[in-house]
């Protein structure tokens, strides 16, 4: 009788085991099925590749260093996806004019200063070895082009980036206050005492708050854009002025010691 009931309980667990096993595989299979249907998400790709670039090298990255220093005037050779000796002055005049270490070498503190001052650039050929210039198109809002023939020389990405500053710096304000916004800029490319280029006045580390909080990169409107035009048409409604701040805002004890000249919306401007 004993040895019947073991035969009969060992039957139920060889039979209870085939049902865990038998259950477990569609399971597994399923499993295996959903892995293999799941999307794979694709991978950011970096503007920049992740190798630091240097004198010497070249490919498809050098391509692009070259075009975004050229579309901030800083390069003015060939695009040609190497890192010569043209390349390696427009880098360290770039790291200059952005207050970083001007080591000539292009790594990820670089890149990314670059990336930042150049968001609206554009490749015009995906293929390397192409020229490479900023895209026109504003995504349908076309407006006319600021000009570029001017009796300072600067270039259309100088007068854009101008607009944005102004639009930044003081969008709200009378059209005078902005075409004198546009007039400081101007003084201070002139001026032995700051950076003699657009860009290099206006992304001085500190010089700009709309730099240090973003609205640097919202898009001007109109306004801004003949503020710039007028400032370089000779307008300037400071007399001269580099500086300005808001009384209402400014926590600088040494702004408030400039020999201030003029009161335009709400901003003081000085000398």
């Amino acid at each position: 009788m004993k040895k019947k009931k073991l035969w009969i309980m060992s039957g139920l667990l060889v039979l209870l085991s085939a049902a865990v096993i038998a259950g477990a595989q569609p399971l597994m299979g399923d499993r295996a099925a959903s892995d293999k249907t799941k999307p794979v998400p694709e991978e950011a790709v970096p503007t920049f590749g992740t190798t630091v670039l240097k004198y010497g090298s070249s490919g498809q990255d050098i391509y692009e260093l070259q075009g975004r220093l050229k579309f901030l005037g800083f390069y003015n050779g060939k695009i040609d996806g190497q890192f010569g000796w043209a390349t390696l002055k427009s880098v360290k005049w770039f790291q200059s004019e952005f207050g970083m270490e001007v080591d000539g070498t292009v790594g990820a503190k670089t890149k990314l200063k670059l990336y930042n001052a150049t968001k609206d650039w554009r490749p015009s050929e995906t293929a390397a070895g192409k020229s490479q210039a900023p895209a026109n198109d504003t995504g349908g809002n076309k407006s006319e082009p600021l000009a570029s023939a001017n009796t300072m020389g600067l270039s259309e990405n100088d007068l854009k980036i101008m607009a944005n500053a102004v639009y930044g710096e003081s969008r709200g304000e009378p059209f005078e206050g902005q075409v004198a916004v546009a007039a400081v800029i101007l003084n201070r490319v002139k001026s032995p005492s700051f950076p003699n280029t657009v860009h290099g006045v206006i992304f001085q580390p500190g010089a700009f708050t709309a730099v240090a909080d973003g609205q640097i990169w919202l898009t001007p409107n109109e306004v801004a854009r003949k503020a710039v035009q007028q400032a370089l048409n000779g307008w300037d409604p400071t007399g001269g002025c580099l500086y300005y701040f808001n009384p209402k805002t400014a926590t600088s004890k040494w702004i408030w010691s400039r020999p201030q000249v003029k009161t335009i919306g709400q901003h003081i401007f000085c000398m």
